[in-house]
Formats: structure tokens, sequence, C-alpha cells
């Protein structure tokens, strides 16, 4: 991921201000359909938290970001949390877990980054895992304050998902304005481990 924001104070603090009142809700009550309730969640880019103290109600939870400037918060303001500072693309940990979570995370990794991650997803899913990823939909990709966001399609994120995971849902729902979101659910295909380079 390139650039600095999310990376300083000032930056985190607008960011948290600006995403007052937003949350994954509506992304949270579907992917309830799909993950029982008390099972292990890794959320990749926890932010602010605001997804995560929902997490928190059904799931073992354990929040993440790159940034510790997030994670400085996080932990402040989550005393009782378990976090992790965590890269999107090689997500390295020793934990496994029964499904993992993002809200508006992968749309900044380019595509061969994305396809690197979801190996390591898979990698550190249980059996029968579940993903829940939420991505902005349309084509192309461009720098906002200096971060890269690469826009997907649903034919794309089938294209790079396939591989190794059963696509359970996958739909538009509207962020700001109709259809200007996707998010897809998947369940971890058994037999295509990915081995070390």
């Amino acid at each position: 991921m390139t650039g600095d924001y999310y990376k300083t104070k000032e930056s985190v603090d607008e960011y948290i201000r600006l995403a007052k009142g937003v949350d994954g809700g509506e992304l949270i009550k579907k992917l309830k359909s799909f993950l029982p309730l008390k099972s292990s969640l890794l959320e990749i880019g926890t932010g602010p938290g605001t997804d995560w103290k929902i997490l928190s109600e059904y799931y073992e939870v354990v929040g993440s970001d790159n940034s510790s400037e997030f994670l400085s918060h996080l932990i402040t303001s989550n005393p009782e949390g378990r976090f992790m500072e965590l890269d999107a693309i090689t997500i390295i940990t020793d934990h496994k877990f029964d499904g993992i979570y993002s809200n508006k995370v992968m749309h900044h990794l380019k595509d061969n980054e994305l396809v690197d991650s979801i190996k390591r997803q898979h990698d550190i899913l249980n059996t029968d895992g579940i993903i829940c990823h939420s991505f902005w939909n349309g084509e192309g990709s461009e720098l906002f304050k200096g971060l890269f966001v690469n826009y997907h399609t649903k034919s794309s994120l089938k294209e790079f998902f396939k591989p190794h995971f059963e696509i359970m849902m996958i739909e538009e729902y509207a962020e700001f304005e109709d259809g200007d979101s996707l998010l897809l659910i998947g369940t971890k295909k058994c037999g295509t481990t990915t081995k070390p380079k």
C-alpha cells in the first residue's frame, strides 16, 4: 500500500471524524448467516474500531491494522480488546481463525497483492473458514489522499477468489449511492493449501 495517510496522528484523527456514524452493521448481519456466533474472527484493517465493536458482540474477534496510530487508538479505546499489527498482504500470524472480515480495506491492494493476500487468508483459516470482504464497485484504479484504490467488479472478484474460495454470495449494495459497493462472502476450499515459496 502506498501513501502515509493512516500513518500520522492527524490523518487518523481526521479519518475517525469523517467516518463517524458509518459502520458495516448491514454487512455483519449478512456475515452472521454464514459464520456461527462465537467463532474466532480476524478483522483486517480495523481502523477506528467501529466494526470491531459490532463484531465483538457476536464473535471472538481479533482486530488488526498496519498503522501504529490506529493500533494505539484501538488499544486506548478498547483496553479489553485483542489487536495486532498486520499487513493485509502478508498477514504474518501463527493464529488460525474461523473467519476473516474486512470492510473497504482490500481495495488498497494491487491485483498481484490481492492474490497473495487471498492465498494467505486461505492458509490461516480453519476448515470451512469464511471470508467476508467489501470493495468499491467499478473499474480501474486511482490515488485518493496518496493511497492506492483499486476498483473491482463481480467478475474480477470471482476470478481472484475462485481458486481458493467457494463464493457463497457476491452482491452490490449502497454505501453512498446505489451499487457503489460489493460484498463478497466465501468459504475455504479444501485441498488448495498453498506451498511456501
